[in-house]
């Protein structure tokens, strides 16, 4: 009997789970959904490194192809600008840095295999801080180095999404140049 209650018991609990993520609107993260015309992108990303090889990666998931050379049949996605940078932000009163903030900026645009924009050039910004312990410089590199990886997966977030919304609203993305 205590057999058939203990599974009654974990059946309801699965059930009040899957109910409560449900209800609390988390959803597994799906792939984007790319704008028409971006099944072929040629990607250039100036200074390459972990952002072109994690935003190849999620265009592909999102069943995009990536070509090496552009094409006729290819969209462009330029990344002109990828750049961080560290800022101090408080200093104690011994003159000394306690916070820092890593900044990471990104331009990019997206054109179309006929040239028409699809996304005119954008910027994205973002940043994180973190707090400096002097008795612990080893782990000020390493603090900096995982807020870059951090910050180097939103931003290929990001820029999916600013994919997907140019998809799904195209005259918004794209404003045309009425004379």
């Amino acid at each position: 009997m205590s057999l058939k209650l203990s599974r009654s018991l974990r059946a309801a609990l699965v059930v009040a789970t899957v109910a409560l993520l449900a209800g609390c609107g988390f959803h597994l993260r799906q792939s984007a959904a790319l704008p028409p015309g971006m099944k072929k992108i040629h990607l250039t990303v100036s200074g390459g490194g972990k952002l072109e090889r994690d935003l190849t990666r999620a265009l592909e998931n999102s069943g995009a192809t990536i070509v090496d050379k552009p094409g006729a049949d290819s969209a462009e996605l330029a990344i002109t600008t990828n750049a961080f940078r560290t800022d101090s932000l408080t200093v104690s009163g011994t003159a000394r840095v306690t916070e820092y903030a890593v900044r990471y900026h990104v331009d990019f645009n997206a054109k179309a295999p006929d040239g028409t924009q699809i996304i005119p050039t954008q910027s994205v910004d973002m940043s994180r801080e973190f707090s400096y312990d002097a008795t612990n410089t080893i782990g000020t590199a390493s603090q900096t180095e995982e807020l870059q990886r951090s910050l180097i997966g939103d931003m290929v977030q990001s820029i999916l999404f600013r994919l997907q919304a140019a998809g799904a609203h195209p005259s918004v993305a794209a404003p045309s140049s009425a004379q």
